[in-house]
Formats: structure tokens, sequence, C-alpha cells
């Protein structure tokens, strides 16, 4: 999960600026197609429309640059604009004109550190970590503010190089303890195993999260919904996830969470209608999929064909890694969803593409290649339902039962987390054991809902 989206309301090159950012999720194809023959100062003053304050402020500090007005202090703070409109419209198009932005900044003054570090958070966003870690190292190197560190630690953390990434986030909540270093601190937690660890650091992120940033806000709250979900206890998950409603409307994370936690609960009429409309405003695979599960679950099998037709043809653009996941989940396309996982490889090697790259040369039949990325995955001893599940399954393929009854008894216990078609793979796997041999966790899969572990078949 990307820890980006740093929108810094800004002193000028050369000068320490202020931070403000949001974690960010990967993104579905842009609305906003600029020509590739526009300069980039003409791209960056392209007329925007809209009503939101972001959209003003777009408009405002477009005439300001127009009028060289603060020229440089000007172009920064709307390349930062640009990239909060980014994250409130989840259009990754605005991320070309904030890097238009940069462009300009860094022709202007060559040896900007501003102008880098935008360049750096956008480079992340489009999930070209490779290139933003040499930016964030000569930054720390230059300057070592605290939001250089984030940049660098984010750039770390998704190539899986853990322990680096623990260091430099280390050293940002050091320099500067609040929303931004809690919240990075909260993440590198869980992946490391450590959940509660991870509850205490985000709700610490939450208490000095502010009402003028709802959409930094809103982001903490749903992640410490996300994680008190994960650890079963559904009163604080429901009660974190309609705060994050509160703080901002229909915000489709949020909505998201709650689909989840409703498919946990059997009430997929519920979950769809809350799904629906966070997959329409934010069209990735990840929300397709859900939402997916959610109508067949409510047997409106139809519509949940309709829908997966639509994410078969933009889910390799819009998220191949998820849209890789899904592809060898439902046993469909499996040489696509191999090329995409090992696509993605070659930009991020955390343990989330590790894990994808895993089911994917299982759905190829290539075990052993399978096992040894599945065990790179579990390597961090991150706590996730999804690679439990994994695990179980090319465990039991590749003759290891005992590997594969352990991760299953650990998939089963989170199973609230997985979708209903991987609960419904779950409940086959737990067939496959000896009879005379039940773990406690196939107890008590066997007693919870057959309609909520086989929705989707």
């Amino acid at each position: 999960m990307l820890l980006a989206g740093l929108a810094l309301f800004v002193a000028g090159c050369g000068r320490q600026a202020a931070p403000k950012q949001t974690l960010q999720e990967s993104k579905p194809v842009a609305a906003v197609k600029p020509a590739a023959s526009f300069d980039p100062l003409t791209l960056a003053l392209m007329p925007q429309a809209g009503d939101t304050r972001t959209d003003r402020e777009i408009r405002r500090y477009q005439g300001l640059v127009r009028q060289h007005e603060n020229r440089d202090i000007s172009l920064e703070r709307l390349g930062w604009l640009f990239t909060a409109k980014a994250r409130e419209s989840f259009d990754p198009g605005y991320y070309k004109l904030a890097e238009a932005c940069a462009d300009v900044l860094g022709d202007d003054q060559p040896d900007c550190a501003e102008a880098l570090l935008l360049h750096g958070y956008i480079f992340e966003n489009l999930h070209r970590f490779k290139e933003a870690e040499p930016m964030a190292r000569q930054l720390v190197a230059r300057r070592g503010l605290s939001f250089d560190y984030g940049l660098l630690g984010d750039s770390l953390m998704e190539q899986g190089k853990l322990d680096e990434a623990v260091a430099a986030y280390q050293r940002m909540v050091d320099l500067r303890p609040d929303l931004q270093s809690y919240s990075r601190v909260a993440h590198i937690r869980w992946l490391k195993g450590d959940t509660e660890g991870a509850i205490e650091m985000m709700q610490a992120a939450v208490s000095a999260s502010s009402p003028r940033d709802p959409d930094s806000a809103a982001w903490v709250i749903t992640r410490l919904a996300l994680l008190e979900f994960q650890s079963g206890r559904m009163v604080e998950a429901e009660n974190a996830t309609a705060l994050a409603l509160e703080t901002r409307s229909e915000y489709p994370p949020a909505l998201l969470l709650r689909g989840r936690i409703l498919l946990s609960q059997d009430k997929p009429a519920e979950a769809v209608k809350n799904l629906a409309v966070a997959a329409k405003a934010n069209p990735l695979p990840e929300y397709q999929w859900a939402l997916a599960d959610a109508l067949r679950a409510a047997d409106r099998k139809a519509e949940a064909a309709d829908l997966e037709a639509h994410l078969q043809a933009s889910g390799a653009q819009n998220d191949p890694r998820t849209y890789s996941l899904f592809l060898a989940t439902r046993n469909e396309a499996p040489v696509t969803a191999l090329r995409l996982a090992e696509s993605e490889l070659q930009q991020r090697q955390d343990v989330f593409t590790q894990d994808a790259l895993a089911w994917a040369l299982a759905a190829n039949g290539r075990l052993a290649e399978a096992k040894e990325h599945m065990e790179l995955a579990l390597a961090e001893n991150i706590e996730d339902a999804r690679l439990f599940f994994h695990a179980a399954v090319i465990s039991e393929q590749v003759g290891e039962s005992a590997a594969a009854e352990k991760w299953f008894t650990r998939a089963a216990g989170l199973r609230q987390m997985l979708l209903p078609s991987e609960r419904t793979q779950l409940l086959q796997l737990a067939k496959k054991f000896p009879a005379g041999n039940p773990t406690a966790a196939m107890a008590a899969i066997h007693q919870s809902s057959v309609q909520s572990l086989t929705a989707g078949n």
C-alpha cells in the first residue's frame, strides 16, 4: 500500500515548507488527458472546471503564475494543489499537471529542492518507486527534512526494503511527530506483524488529524477502522468507519470497508449499496471485485457478470497487481495474471507483490516457484488473511499438509478479511484435510454461515 500524496503548501525553493499529505491507493485511468504536444507551462495553466475549494485554489494560483507573482512559490503551490485534486477526485491525470508544475519549477531553478520533492511524490503515486528513491536520497543528503525521509521510506517500503524503510520513518517521526509520520510508523508495524502496535500509532495519527484537512483525517480514520476490523473488534471498526464518513461524505475507501464489514456479517444487499457508491467514485479492481462478489452473494449474478466484464476491460491498466490476483483467484486467464504480476515485480518487491506473483505462478502450475515467492511474502510476519489463504492453498498443492493446515488455521482466524469468493475456496480447502484431524479453525469455519462462505458460487 502506497504511502504518498504529500500536499505541500509552500515557502518556495530553498526554504522549508510545511507538508500535508495522505496515503493514497492506486488510481483509475485518468479523466484528464493533456495533449503530449503542450509545453509544461501551458499544461499547468490549462483552464480547470469545478467548484470545490481545491478547484478554486487551483484557478487562483494559475492566475498568480500568469501574473508572474512569486512565480516559484505559486508554481510549487499549484503543483501540490493538483496532487490534492488527484486524491480528492481519484483521477491520476492531475498528477501529470502537477508534474508539469515541477518541470517548470525545475527549469526555472535547476537546484530547487521543492521541485525535486514534488517530482518524487508524483513518481511514487505513479508507482515509479525506483525513480523516486534516488530523488529521496538526494533530498535527505542535501537537507534532511521530515518529509524527505517520508519520501525515502515510502520508496524503500514499496520495493520491499523494510529495514531501511523503518530507519527512514524513525528519523521522520523524530523530526516531526504528526499525522504523516505516525501513520507511516503504524503501517510499517502492521507489515512487521505488530497489529496492536499499528493500532496504537494509527490512533495517534487520528488524534493528530485536523478538520481543516478532511481528506487526511478520513484516510487515517479508515485505516484505523481496517485494523480494528482485522482484530475482530467489529463495534470499534464500525464506529471508526462511520466517523470517517462523517469526516468526508461518501469517502470511497470508507465505503469499501463498510461493504467488506457487511459482507462478513452476511448482509450482501446492504454491502452492495455501499460498494456501488464506492466503485462508481473509484472504479479500481479492488472496488469492482468486492462489488461483484457482493452482487453474486445477493443473487444478482447478471449485474455481477456485467461488472466483471468492465473489470476485465480496464483492470490491467488501472491496477495490474489486484487484477492479477482477481484473475488467479477466479482461475481465469492465468497467463495474463502471471504477466501482470511479473511486470509489477519490476517496480515493487513488497510482500503483496511477492504474494501476487506466487498466486499467479500457482494458477499456472509452477508450484515450486510459487512456494519460493510465497515464502518471501510471509518473511516479514505480516498478519494478512489473503496471504495466509494463498500460503495454505500453495502448501497443499505442493504436498506439505502440515504447513497447509497451519496457514489454513491462520487464514480462518482472519476470515472476515476475505471476500466471499475467497472464503468459498477456503471452505473447499478445509475439505481436503484428513477428516479425523480437524483443527479449531476448521471447526469454526464450518460453523460459520454457509451462505457467507459459499457466496459467489
